[in-house]
Formats: structure tokens, C-alpha cells, sequence
């Protein structure tokens, strides 16, 4: 089966954050990390079913959703030592962050992030009282080595820091686009735990990899890294499913786990809707990795529009390469502003909402972050909207 990516789903008006949060109903958005296709058709179905019920109470998490999350990573990612009595389940990969920063933390220690990344990430931090500390990604000027690279002298300066206690990691990395290699993180790993550094392994994006390169769960790199982390995943940003409420934290170490699971009923963020759990078991048990790729393959073509169109109409700009998520990371340093003021402009003068990169922590080059998750002609008109604005902008250089 071919799925139809093409196709105009109208979310204005359905209390959408993507599309009903603007000021300006004539906005167009690309911004949150959102993707505006029809979900999977086996996740509808199954909730179609699950509706006919007709009540929606409380929801009891069944050994058959364990049984899909733990097959899916088996299957389609090689994971081989997750078991069912590593996993806790709760409301979001955010909530799990901070319930786990919140459990393994004292106010005033730090939680290391190399940036630019996750905007979520500083408030998962500043609000468990924690203090995030910064290795900034180095941009490399190579055309053979990956465009974003840990700048590991910094990185393990900062481990050694004692009031270091957690690495919080993103892989793949939100908004850099880098799908780190086995050998990163393998470096990561063993100077995290040379340091007695625990890893957060934030992998919502993993499902989002381009054609040449592969995801490699933190912990299935062995024993030691998986004793030393806790991966938090789940199928939301895969199949746009974030609405229902559903993820999951694995965790092998006991001590740490009871910790983990302590602070996320102290939260309270352990009753999950019971859409999710439907929702998520048809997304990994129905079929739902050919649906994946159909759609890889469509986000790598729209990738390509923008990155030629960018190269044509503007060259003084420059597109960071696609190896995964949904997400285009454009340089507009040749611009001679802030990012904050790129994207206010765009906002206010062309219509079109894009993110800022100094929300991610990128503050010395003026990055924005452009949603490809979207039918074509949306991001054509989004585009047309955001290069006609910074040809006027350049234009004033």
C-alpha cells in the first residue's frame, strides 16, 4: 500500500497548538515538532473500535502493550535486554525527564546538555531546582565528517565536574539533525561512566532516520551503559500520537528504577489515557514500519525542496545536512541579526512561524528550525513566505 502523504488535512479549528495557537489565523506553521498527516490507519481503526465501547474510565496497562513496545525495539532496532520489569510508563517523554532529573538530583546540582537542543530540556532542569550545564556542539567546516561533533575535550572536563550528576542526551539530536553513531556513543557512554555521570537517553526521534544511517539505542550498547541510564521512549512523535498521552522510561538498575517510579507518582503523571495504550499497541503490532518508511522517504524528499530551494535563492545560507528527524536546521548568521529577531520578522511581516534557534540554546550563530513534516504544498507556501522575508532582510545587509 501506498499512504498518501500529499493529502490536506485541515487542523485549523480542531484546538490544534500547531495551527490554533497564532494571534493571526493567516499564519502558517511550521514550528512545533508536530506532523500534519492522517496517523497511521491502523491506529484509527483501533481507536474507532475502542470508541464503540462506549465507557473511558480508568486505564489498566495490559501485558500486551509491554509485549509490543519490548517486540517493536527487539525487532526493528536490535534492543535484546529490555525486559518488562525495566519498563514504567507515564504520560510523556517530558514528565519522565523531569521525574527522573527530580529522582536522581538535589537542587543545585547539574544535568549536562550539549547544545544547541531540546528547548524542553532547560525547563525539565530549572524546574527540579538543577542547574544545566552547556557543552556546545562543534560545527565542523568538513565536508566528510558530520556537520554537528561533541566537542569531547569540553565534554569530559564537564563530566568531571562532581556536581555533574546527570547526562541528558538526545539521539537522535533535536534540532541539530545528527543520528550519533555507535562509536559516539560508546564514547559517551564510557566517560559518563568513568565520572559515575548517569545518562537520560531522550529517543523520541529514533523512528525519523534517513537512508544511510542508523539509530542506536543508548543502552543496547551493553551492560554497563544500560545499568548507567535511563532511555525514555515512545511512539508519539512517530506516529503523531502525542495527544494520547503515552510513554515509556526503561530502567535496569533496581535502586535507580524504584527512584524513577517514586517520582513519577509523587507527579502524579502515571494514570495514562487509554487511547494511548490502544494506540500505541496497533502502531507496533499492525504493520506500522512500512508506514515509517513511506514516510522517511517523504520527509528526505521534502528535505531536498528545501535545501535546493535554499541553495538557489539564497547561498549565504546554510542547511545543515539530513540524517534525522523531521526537522531542517538552517544557519541565517549571514543575516547579521539574533535568531529571535529572524523569526519575529517572519512572524510579523511574512506570515509564516518557524522556531528560533536561541530557544535551543544557540546562541552564538543565528540558526532557525523549520518543521518538513507537513504535505508539500504547505512547506512550498511556508517556504515561498520564508525566503521571500529573508531576501528582503538580506537585502539590508
Amino acid at each position: 500500500m501506498k499512504y498518501n502523504f500529499d493529502e490536506i488535512v485541515t487542523r485549523r479549528g480542531s484546538n490544534c497548538v500547531k495551527w490554533d495557537e497564532a494571534d493571526d489565523p493567516d499564519i502558517l506553521p511550521l514550528w512545533v515538532a508536530d506532523m500534519d498527516f492522517h496517523v497511521y490507519p491502523a491506529i484509527t481503526e483501533a481507536l474507532h473500535k475502542r470508541v464503540e465501547h462506549g465507557v473511558f474510565g480508568y486505564a489498566h496497562v495490559p501485558q500486551s502493550y509491554y509485549d509490543s513496545v519490548l517486540n517493536w525495539f527487539r525487532d526493528r532496532h536490535g534492543v535484546k535486554g529490555w525486559k518488562r520489569e525495566h519498563m514504567i510508563y507515564t504520560i510523556g517523554v517530558v514528565p519522565a525527564i523531569s521525574a527522573i532529573i527530580h529522582a536522581l538530583t538535589l537542587p543545585g546540582d547539574k544535568v549536562l546538555i550539549c547544545t544547541p537542543v531540546y528547548n524542553c530540556f532547560f525547563s525539565s532542569i530549572r524546574n527540579q531546582g538543577c542547574i544545566a550545564e552547556e557543552v556546545p556542539l562543534l560545527l565542523s567546516e568538513s565536508q566528510t565528517s558530520p556537520a554537528f561533533t561533541v566537542d569531547w575535550e569540553a565534554f569530559e572536563k564537564a563530566c568531571s565536574d562532581p556536581k555533574v550528576r546527570i547526562f541528558l542526551l538526545c539521539n537522535p539530536h533535536n534540532p541539530a539533525g545528527r543520528v550519533w553513531t555507535r562509536e559516539e556513543l560508546q564514547r559517551m557512554g564510557e566517560i559518563c561512566f568513568r565520572n559515575n555521570v548517569f545518562v537520560i537517553s531522550d529517543e523520541i526521534h529514533c523512528e525519523f532516520v534517513a537512508p544511510g544511517y542508523q539509530y542506536t539505542p543508548f543502552s543496547s550498547l551493553g551492560e554497563q551503559f544500560m545499568l548507567n541510564s535511563a532511555t525514555c521512549v515512545a511512539a508519539s512523535k512517530a506516529f503523531n500520537i502525542a495527544g494520547l498521552q503515552n510513554a515509556d522510561i526503561i530502567v535496569a538498575d533496581p535502586d535507580k528504577r524504584y527512584r524513577i517510579d517514586r517520582a513519577i507518582n509523587i507527579f502524579e503523571t502515571c494514570d495514562v489515557n487509554p487511547f494511548g495504550i490502544v494506540a500505541v499497541e496497533a502502531a507496533y503490532t499492525d504493520g506500522g514500519a512500512e508506514w515509517l518508511r513511506q514516510l522517511n522517504l517523504y520527509v528526505l524528499d521534502n528535505y531536498n525542496y528545501l535545501r535546493d530551494l535554499f541553495a538557489e535563492k539564497l547561498p549565504q545560507l546554510w542547511v545543515a545536512p539530513h540524517e534525522g528527524t523531521y526537522l531542517a536546521w538552517v544557519d541565517c548568521s549571514a543575516l547579521g541579526m539574533s535568531s529571535t529577531e529572524i523569526a519575529d520578522y517572519l512572524y510579523r511581516e511574512n506570515k509564516v512561524w518557524i522556531c528560533d534557534g536561541e530557544s535551543y540554546g544557540e546562541h552564538q550563530r543565528a540558526f532557525i528550525r523549520i518543521n518538513l513534516a507537513c504535505p508539500r504544498t504547505t512547506l512550498a507556501e511556508g517556504l515561498t513566505r520564508i525566503i521571500a522575508g529573508l531576501c528582503r532582510l538580506m537585502e539590508r545587509q
